[in-house]
């Protein structure tokens, strides 16, 4: 059972998916945590698929991995990166993921032989769930988004839950709703707040009265229209928090807390006002807002040049690691995506590379655009050009080595060409015997691993620890049989498994290159706003030399 005192508050969108339910979640989770109070935060994705591994990056966004493994949506990245605290699977769950669970009680006879129906069961599994994570985070605050927006069948589900808990237990229980402002008429400053009002009348037809509304503009909310969406909509009008566009993710705390949010949910709560501690959160705002020597990083990858509107969201860690980064050297990131496919068209463009201060080669799968990343490695390597390679950044570096240092000319990963003479990136034997059995979840190495480092080498110097450990998402790995030879040739393995047996980190001497450093992990899946990635920092700090 959670405490008898748990308080619950809920974040629901109207409108439109998109409009930043995630950032305001982890917003309030922010405020709260600088008020003293444990808080715990949870995802509901309204997706029959059982967690975010089988989703399309490019439709639904990153895939973001917690420790224990489990693949889930971006915005538990966004909670992580806010709370400073790593999540589990518990912080998270799908429509699929809460089916299969009824169903898997009811085969088991855990009813009782009653008749299990949709509801009530699926909404009391999901209030089990959240207090299940409650009680595991030992939080006073338990806050959970609802996927999807007000007025969908999808979600209707998690909102039925809303509804009972809140019968239960009607003095722990906000309801926040996170609904978007259209700005209209000329210059686009004329806000209306009429599918607000369609967004509220929706979600009173499921039984709920919103606590709080979060009116996302493009520019503040000004007295009239907080006036009248309270009016309309049956709140206070301390009760609409503007939500505008910023330049920072990390100043919607702070301008929620002009707004005085805190005290409005601890006062609806019936929460003990605790002291008030935003002061490094302001710190880092001043940094992000005063920082005006820029360190210009390129990220090379296929379909950057497509527009694909998602394509900041499929690397959103990324980008963020890249930013705690600089922010960390008071220094202003100027991040720009590179297509990869333009060095396979025109060699001559590798040249553009020059223009950067640091190259990065995020994750991915296939072949498309592979030769033009392992061309632009090369370039970085030869011209001694900052380059950090994360997961597949990092398998495509030993391929170039392998084939233009170690001599390996047909050197290749055994996911583009099974019949490589040289396959320096491969399966390991035990997951091709799964490979062969079509059991496709037990070939990828997920969630936290423990790693070794080399003293004396790029990664111990920025880690300034003997033994890591860092989460994962691949099938394929650095080839034992190849890795004296590699060696030989100069590549340092300067971290690797307890065992020895998986090569985690690569780089080149730095009497060979200023940074040239890749890892089979994703290191920007734990960095944070105030705590930047080591290696991402160290990066950084060697594209700020170059320029210098």
């Amino acid at each position: 059972m959670p405490k008898r005192d748990l308080k619950y508050i809920f974040v629901v969108g109207g409108v439109m998916s998109g409009v930043g339910k995630g950032i305001t979640s982890a917003s309030i989770g922010k405020i709260l945590q600088a008020r003293g109070f444990s808080v715990a935060a949870l995802k509901i994705d309204p997706y029959v698929n059982v967690d975010a591994g089988t989703m399309n990056p490019t439709e639904h966004g990153e895939v973001f991995v917690l420790d224990d493994g489990m693949e889930c949506d971006q915005d538990m990245g966004n909670y992580e990166r806010f709370l400073d605290r790593d999540l589990t699977r518990a912080n998270y769950m799908t429509t699929g993921s809460i089916y299969l669970e009824v169903i898997r009680r009811e085969r088991n006879l855990e009813y009782g032989g009653k008749s299990v129906s949709v509801v009530p069961y699926i909404p009391l599994e999901v209030i089990a769930r959240i207090n299940r994570a409650a009680r595991l985070a030992a939080a006073d605050v338990v806050l959970v988004e609802v996927g999807g927006t007000v007025g969908e069948y999808e979600n209707i589900l998690f909102l039925e839950a809303i509804r009972i808990l809140r019968l239960k237990r009607p003095k722990d229980v906000l309801v926040a709703l996170v609904s978007s402002i259209p700005a209209l008429g000329a210059g686009g400053t004329e806000l209306k707040t009429k599918p607000t009002q369609h967004a509220v009348r929706n979600l009173n037809g499921v039984g709920l009265q919103p606590d709080l509304i979060f009116g996302r503009a493009p520019v503040p909310l000004d007295a009239k229209r907080k006036e009248k969406l309270s009016l309309m909509c049956g709140v206070a009008e301390e009760d609409v928090i503007s939500a505008p566009n910023v330049e920072s993710i990390y100043d919607v705390p702070l301008n929620f807390e002009k707004e005085k949010l805190s005290d409005r949910v601890i006062a609806k709560l019936g929460l003990r006002s605790r002291r008030h501690d935003l002061k490094e959160w302001r710190a880092l705002s001043r940094v992000v807002h005063s920082a005006r020597k820029e360190v210009r990083i390129g990220v090379v990858g296929k379909y950057f040049d497509s527009g694909d509107f998602m394509l900041a969201d499929s690397y959103i860690s990324v980008l963020e690691a890249l930013k705690h980064a600089a922010h960390s050297w008071k220094r202003k990131p100027v991040i720009e995506w590179i297509n990869s496919e333009e060095f396979e068209r025109d060699p001559h463009a590798l040249k553009s590379l020059l223009s950067y201060d640091g190259i990065v080669i995020p994750g991915g799968f296939g072949s498309r655009g592979v030769e033009g990343k392992i061309a632009a490695i090369r370039y970085c390597r030869e011209r001694r050009i900052p380059y950090f390679g994360l997961c597949y950044g990092m398998q495509l570096a030993v391929i170039e080595f392998s084939r233009h240092v170690a001599g390996l000319r047909r050197a290749n990963t055994t996911e583009i060409d099974q019949k490589t003479p040289h396959p320096v990136i491969d399966i390991m034997p035990e997951q091709k015997k799964n490979l062969a059995a079509k059991d496709y979840g037990a070939t990828m190495r997920l969630g936290a691993y423990p790693a070794s480092l080399r003293e004396g080498t790029i990664a111990f110097n920025a880690y300034r620890e003997p033994l890591i450990s860092e989460r994962h998402r691949h099938r394929y790995e650095v080839n034992p049989d190849y890795i004296k030879k590699l060696g030989e040739h100069g590549m340092v393995f300067s971290g690797f498994s307890p065992d020895r047996r998986l090569m985690e980190i690569v780089e080149l001497p730095r009497n060979k290159h200023p940074f040239f450093l890749g890892t089979q992990f994703h290191p920007e899946l734990k960095s944070r706003p105030l705590r930047p990635h080591p290696l991402f920092k160290a990066f950084v700090g060697a594209a700020i030399k170059r320029k210098k």
